[in-house]
């Protein structure tokens, strides 16, 4: 692909978090009284903002009811710490040969900055992204306030850039500016919704991906 920056989504993309994420926020919203729901609810809204991601699971919940379920998803997401282990087999090595080609690379993400800043370092990833971008200081997902910020720091139009994601977020994201994007089977969500939004392509190994972007 003759793009400038790959911007890749992190949990489910990079990382592999999906489960602890939805066991995270299970157990905070369990030991408030809210109802349990199916595991596949809790993984469905992984790659939203957190308010967003709240109001879809419970309706019509106030924001202080949202912020009790948000410091308990503190507590038992941040009790276990990313570390390379986490990050998809051969995902470190790819990304360190799109720099070496001298490609840009990014994140946009609905995880929260204090998540993020303490992934990238526990991960061993953060030496690879130029800059980041997070729900809690911008607009989530599919919202492509994200994207056009990124855009704009490298000074690129829509179409020079490349978006990497596992969730229908992120397709719609791109698809709604005309970013190019791919996505991976490895998430959340399966190759029939990833598809709906008309990627270039829907790839099921890291090997697939590379051959998607060209490395």
């Amino acid at each position: 692909m003759a793009v400038q920056v790959a911007i890749f989504d992190w949990d489910g993309t990079l990382v592999d978090s999906v489960e602890h994420i939805a066991e995270s926020l299970h157990q905070a919203a369990t030991e408030l009284g809210y109802p349990a729901l199916e595991r596949e609810a809790y993984r469905n809204i992984i790659g939203l903002g957190m308010v967003e991601a709240l109001d879809m699971l419970y309706p019509g919940i106030s924001r202080d009811q949202m912020n009790e379920i948000r410091q308990g998803y503190g507590r038992y997401f941040f009790a276990k710490e990313t570390t390379p282990q986490q990050v998809f087999a051969g995902m470190t090595e790819m990304l360190a040969d799109l720099r070496t080609a001298g490609k840009g690379c990014a994140v946009a993400t609905g995880k929260s900055r204090r998540g993020l800043e303490g992934a990238l370092v526990s991960s061993g990833l953060g030496p690879y992204f130029d800059l980041t971008r997070c729900a809690d200081e911008t607009r989530s997902k599919p919202d492509p306030t994200m994207l056009n910020e990124i855009l704009k720091h490298y000074g690129l139009r829509p179409e020079q850039a490349v978006m990497i994601g596992d969730t229908v977020y992120d397709m719609d994201m791109a698809q709604r500016i005309g970013m190019p994007a791919i996505g991976v089977e490895w998430g959340v969500h399966d190759r029939e919704a990833l598809g709906r939004f008309a990627p270039l392509a829907v790839v099921d190994s890291v090997a697939e991906l590379r051959a998607a972007l060209g490395i």
